[in-house]
């Protein structure tokens, strides 16, 4: 009778790799439509099981590194060591390039804002300014790292401010003291970089390790969230709320979900980078499934790489409800 177990569970086994094997090969065909190359990885949280795509190559992070970031700051929190409700006063030199409206809405000094609203235009519309400060208030880089690694998370660095960052992807060099960074200074140096200088300083920035992830790496990251292990219950909630409420990136994992369908996510967009890292929801009481979706090095427009994004989430999200 053992043996015929046995030989049960090993049958079981042995067609749930080949499922998973198929859906491997379904998300490599449906990456395609976005070019450059595609990394994912899939865990439905509740069973364990994955699927991957490149799992263990680092993928430029963008913007989702603003959820490490995250980790680390609620950590303090969690500690004792920060609080939501501090007031911050940003500085000029705090008001960065990129994505979001702080630099564009409060470019005179006294204005304060606290952890929690950072937090918030951090996570919720990506904003770049928001993301340095509170970098800087979560111990830099370092602090973000090790924390990383106290989780048993290997294979996500965080390495510079988002200023910087994009600063290496367009090529601008010669930068000032950042106590004299302003956005007007950055706009001027991103114009003088000769176009020949620009593109070969972003296909360094595709090969450069710094602030990238692996899909394999982010995607389990998500389930020790998912999971409250790394944070406390409600400082892991808040986190979540956030970011099923993120603003960004509506084609990407959510593009073709059906209706509805709740997903907590945060974007990332540089030059041929698009990516989105989420959990997604599924229907019927069939579980969550944590998902990391990096594209790199892609010249096609940008409705193609989320098109790319949202197949591979659909795929995903069809396969752990029926399967």
């Amino acid at each position: 009778m053992r043996i015929v177990v046995l030989l049960l569970a090993a049958s079981a086994a042995f067609s749930a790799d080949q499922s998973l094997a198929k859906l491997e090969a379904e998300m490599a065909r449906v990456a395609t439509v976005g070019g450059g190359i595609a990394g994912a990885t899939a865990i439905h949280i509740e069973s364990a099981r994955t699927a991957s795509l490149r799992a263990s190559e680092p993928f430029p992070m963008a913007s989702t590194y603003k959820v490490p970031i995250a980790v680390q700051l609620l950590h303090l929190v969690d500690q004792g060591a920060e609080r939501l409700d501090r007031m911050v006063t940003l500085l000029p030199s705090d008001l960065h390039p990129g994505s979001g409206t702080l630099t564009e809405l409060f470019n005179k000094p006294g204005v304060a804002l606290s952890v929690r609203n950072l937090l918030e235009l951090m996570l919720l519309i990506s904003d770049n300014s928001a993301t340095d400060v509170l970098l800087r208030l979560a111990g830099g880089p370092d602090a973000v790292n090790a924390r990383l690694r106290a989780i048993s998370i290997d294979g996500i660095r965080v390495d510079r401010p988002t200023a910087l960052l994009i600063a290496d992807w367009a090529g601008a060099t010669n930068l000032p003291r950042q106590q004299d960074w302003s956005p007007d200074l950055f706009r001027k140096l991103m114009r003088e970089v000769p176009e020949a200088d620009r593109r070969a300083a972003a296909a360094r920035f595709d090969r450069d390790p710094r602030d990238t992830a692996t899909p394999d790496a982010m995607a389990r990251l998500l389930v020790r969230i998912h999971k409250k292990e790394i944070l406390r219950p409600d400082t892991a909630e808040l986190l979540l709320d956030i970011l099923r409420r993120c603003q960004t990136g509506q084609a990407r994992l959510k593009g073709i979900l059906p209706a509805g369908t709740v997903v907590a996510h945060k974007t990332g967009t540089i030059g041929g980078s698009t990516n989105d890292v989420g959990i997604m929801s599924l229907p019927a009481q069939a579980g969550h499934v944590a998902i990391a979706v990096f594209l790199k090095s892609s010249d096609k427009p940008a409705a193609e790489r989320e098109r790319a994004i949202a197949e591979i989430a659909r795929t995903v999200h069809d396969f752990f409800l029926y399967f």
